[in-house]
């Protein structure tokens, strides 16, 4: 009987430590990006520094799961970022802000880049000094599934040629991009970005911040439905 019980004691242990210490997507989507608060790039810039709500609605996601929901007709709203893009850091902070205030609970989040700021899901294109247009990176089968899925709100992919703006002849998923889809159909894309920020690291005025909480104000609040 002292055997069987130290035995079940020992079992209640080792789940407890496999569950009771996991955690959550919030709290690791906060450790992720501010990991990165005041480091320098390759470049020598530094990282814009935030603060994450640990209350923040991010589910850290994948561009497959993505597709499956899509797919399934499921209504939701994504984030396609990486902690190391400035563009994302300059938002991040307000899009969660208005989120928890109109009880958005649930953002799937997916990383499109590693830390070395190499891509992890999308293609990548570059122009030669001939003008010639050269595929350096493929991306995954998701990747081009989510361009087919998400084409009505996504914008051209292109580059500048001449002072005049190309297209690599597909649309792009950029970072950041806050999509909402209902019913399985891309609704309302916004990136968050006040057309007032010219420097993804200069310093938020408060006209930059109410920009921004506007930009996700149309996508949290005025296109919500039961779903939320």
């Amino acid at each position: 009987m002292r055997k069987k019980l130290l035995l079940l004691i020992t079992i209640i242990v080792i789940l407890v430590s496999f569950t009771g210490c996991k955690k959550n997507d919030a709290l690791l989507f906060k450790e992720d990006y501010e990991s990165m608060n005041e480091k320098e790039t390759k470049n020598g810039k530094k990282h814009r520094s935030v603060s994450i709500d640990e209350e923040n609605p991010f589910i850290i996601s994948s561009a497959k799961e993505i597709v499956e929901k899509i797919n399934n007709k499921d209504s939701f709203y994504v984030y396609f970022g990486s902690k190391i893009c400035p563009w994302c850091r300059s938002v991040i902070e307000k899009a969660i802000e208005v989120a928890n205030n109109n009880n958005v609970t649930k953002i799937y989040y997916v990383d499109i880049w590693n830390d070395e700021g190499e891509e992890i899901l999308r293609d990548k294109y570059e122009v030669d000094d001939k003008g010639n247009v050269i595929k350096t990176i493929d991306g995954k089968e998701e990747y081009y599934e989510l361009l087919k899925l998400l084409d009505n709100v996504l914008e051209d992919y292109t580059y500048t040629k001449n002072d005049k703006k190309e297209s690599f002849g597909e649309k792009r998923i950029y970072a950041p991009n806050f999509i909402y889809i209902s019913n399985g159909k891309a609704i309302k894309l916004t990136t968050g970005i006040s057309s007032l920020q010219k420097d993804s690291r200069e310093t938020l005025t408060e006209e930059m911040l109410k920009d921004e909480e506007k930009e996700f104000n149309d996508i949290f609040v005025n296109v919500c439905d039961s779903s939320c």
